[in-house]
């Protein structure tokens, strides 16, 4: 697929909605994530704070300490990465073994009573602490205290939790992505396949295998569709217009000219052999721009035939015998070589017209023989004719075919010939090969498409 390919464009445009859609839902899932395990930490620690003051007892000198070791065996492994500590109105702390001889600063109470407050703290080894406080007031001889009753964990305990999660979610989202672009690559193949099958269609047209786009589209393609075949029919419309014009405009001229040449020949009968010469090269001029209309209107004419088809071989065999019984076809040797091979798609008249020129310009220039083969090659006929007369200048053969061309003025023609072939084997999609042959003469090669 090249860059301006469309399927590709609509490929990559999904790819990039892919995976920006992804993304933002992996760092959506991220962040879900983290408020999920930072609500379950605080659950954790609120627990924990609600463990720590149901254990508070006062020692007789008043300050505050734990008449049971909590469960979590963190808070007594030092640097466990769990830690406690009660803060008394006077500023007495009490802390948690895991703690060992470090007392955690704490920022300044905000809120009423009672009132929950999270924060991140250092810790005792300047970690990152993730801290949970409530402030509680205790009864203690008829007066009432409060305490600041503080739990923190290791931030990176929750870092560790969500780099788990997006390792687990990576390879899904991953595979997610793969998923969806397969999806998209088919989405794409199924929106595109009406574009492919108008392009099969046009190809059938211009094959001459069908006359217009037909069958069910989209109908956001149906537009386009309507304006093929709209296009088509003014296509149509407009070349029916110019050959019934040039073979009117061609049809008219002919009795003028041939009513000049019958002057030309009164004045040359006169002595005005000069004034006559001019008058027959300008009406044998004009005579060949109207056998070439002639020739185009044809062609115009059939190349719009459904289905063409021809037997080459019969063709071939109708046409030498008729140049065979010509002045310049009498002095000949002929070998033809007919192979039986299918039918060929052009249509016979245009066959036969293609197939004249070329043989009866090899009996024109022969000097005593014309040799014609047929041959299959894939799915091309093949046919070779051959003369062994002068051959053509190297310089010449390149521009041989050229509307009006004679490389030699002694031999009749109107030089059209060959230029005729040619746009009769465009048309049908064939081509036509000019070149000299080594033993001698010139070898036009003709190839046309098999029916």
């Amino acid at each position: 697929m090249s860059r301006r390919s469309l399927r590709l464009r609509l490929l990559l445009a999904a790819a990039m909605s892919v995976g920006l859609a992804l993304v933002m839902a992996g760092l959506g899932l991220v962040a879900l994530f983290d408020r999920h395990v930072e609500r379950r930490v605080n659950v954790e620690l609120h627990t924990f704070v609600t463990q720590i003051a149901g254990a508070i007892d006062f020692q007789p000198d008043g300050q505050p300490a734990l008449s049971r070791a909590l469960a979590d065996p963190r808070f007594e492994r030092p640097y466990g990465g769990l830690y406690w500590q009660i803060e008394t109105d006077d500023h007495t702390k009490v802390r948690s073994r895991s703690l060992w001889d470090f007392v955690l600063t704490l920022p300044p109470p905000e809120g009423e009573i009672g009132h929950q407050q999270r924060y991140a703290l250092v810790g005792p080894q300047g970690e990152e602490l993730h801290a949970y406080e409530r402030r509680i007031v205790f009864p203690q001889g008829g007066t009432e205290r409060t305490l600041r009753i503080v739990v923190a964990v290791d931030q990176e305990e929750l870092d560790h939790a969500r780099d788990a999660f997006i390792a687990d979610i990576a390879p899904a989202l991953i595979v997610l992505a793969l998923i969806l672009t397969a999806a998209a690559w088919a989405q794409v193949n199924v929106g595109l396949k009406p574009l492919e099958a108008i392009r099969q269609g046009v190809i059938a047209i211009r094959a001459r295998r069908a006359r217009r786009l037909a069958g069910t589209f989209p109908d956001e393609i149906m537009p386009l569709v309507q304006e093929v075949n709209d296009l088509l029919d003014v296509q149509d419309q407009t070349v029916a217009r110019a050959r019934m014009r040039a073979a009117d405009l061609a049809h008219g001229l002919k009795t003028p000219l041939t009513v000049l040449a019958h002057d030309a020949d009164k004045l040359r009968r006169r002595g005005e052999a000069e004034i006559a010469g001019e008058i027959e090269d300008l009406v044998h001029a004009m005579q060949r721009h109207v056998d070439h209309e002639l020739a185009r209107v044809r062609v115009a004419a059939n190349t719009r035939r459904q289905n063409a088809q021809a037997d080459l071989a019969k063709a071939l065999r109708g046409i030498t015998e008729t140049i065979k019984r010509s002045p310049h076809g009498e002095r000949l040797t002929w070998q033809v070589d007919p192979a039986l091979i299918g039918p060929v798609a052009i249509d016979p008249h245009d066959l036969a017209e293609l197939l004249g020129n070329l043989i009866d310009n090899a009996a024109k220039w022969a000097e005593g023989a014309v040799h014609v083969a047929i041959a299959v090659d894939g799915g091309m006929a093949v046919v070779t004719i051959r003369d062994d007369g002068p051959g053509v200048p190297e310089a010449a053969l390149e521009a041989l075919g050229r509307r009006g061309l004679r490389l030699d003025e002694r031999v009749a023609g109107s030089g059209l010939g060959l230029a005729i072939v040619r746009e009769l084997l465009d048309a049908y999609g064939g081509s036509l090969t000019l070149a000299n042959a080594a033993e001698g003469g010139l070898r036009a090669e003709v190839r046309l498409p098999l029916a």
